[in-house]
């Protein structure tokens, strides 16, 4: 079994999933009293927040690509970052570690081409729906049409985020406003939609519409697993 490496607290909700759903899945595939080899770092969400609000990219890559290091030094085998939008340093990352990098988008672009799936809604933070480190990576390397809502819809997906999920807090107003804005999606041809936001399938799920969710932090799971079992 190989070591997973996590970077986590981007929030730690999200996070504290990834570790029980890694333990859980490596038992459910090993049995007995397995549990998964993991190494974790974990940030200050403060500090990440004010960054992001800044638009200091160039700064959060400095602090993750140093927690990949860490993991790497501590003897991870490979490195998972516990959140979506911060995949957009994911090239510092990379450039800063010499195990391998399992990306949140990669895993999700696998999981909807398996069920052959081709225009998908994205929802996530502001920056995840509207710059192109996610959609490229969907587009480009699995063919998929990806959609985005107005941006009336995407100022509040991003406000329940940033107000409400990152703070542990999950309202039916909310609930319902976002299923909305999918419904609205699915009228214009979406087939399915992807939670880009680790703390959204938390506030939604695939019973909540009629068409398939993906709940982008278990398929990242469900990957790293698998290569950890290789």
């Amino acid at each position: 079994m190989k070591t997973i490496g996590l970077i986590g607290g981007m929030g730690w909700e999200s996070s504290k999933l990834y570790y029980e759903r890694i333990n859980k899945k490596i038992n459910e595939s090993l049995g007995g009293s397995h549990s998964a080899k993991t190494i974790v770092v974990s940030v200050d969400f403060a500090e990440i927040e004010k960054l992001t609000f800044k638009n200091d990219w160039n700064a959060i890559g400095q602090i993750v690509a140093n927690c990949a290091k860490q993991l790497e030094n501590a003897g991870a085998d490979m490195v998972l970052l516990c959140t979506n939008l911060i995949h957009i340093v994911s090239d510092q990352i990379k450039k800063n570690i010499s195990i391998p990098f399992l990306h949140i988008a990669d895993a999700t672009g696998e999981a909807i081409k398996a069920q052959e799936l081709n225009k998908i809604l994205l929802l996530g933070t502001k920056y995840t729906m509207e710059k192109d480190f996610y959609t490229q990576i969907l587009k480009e390397s699995y063919g998929l049409k990806v959609i985005i809502p107005n941006e009336a819809d995407r100022s509040e997906i991003h406000r329940i985020i940033y107000s409400e999920l990152l703070k542990g807090q999950f309202t039916e107003t909310s609930k319902q406003s976002v299923i909305k804005i999918i419904e609205k999606a699915q009228s214009h041809g979406a087939e399915g939609a992807i939670l880009g936001c680790t703390e959204l399938p938390m506030l939604i799920g695939e019973n909540n519409v009629t068409i398939p969710t993906f709940d982008t932090g278990e398929i990242h799971v469900n990957t790293a697993v698998k290569w950890s079992l290789k």
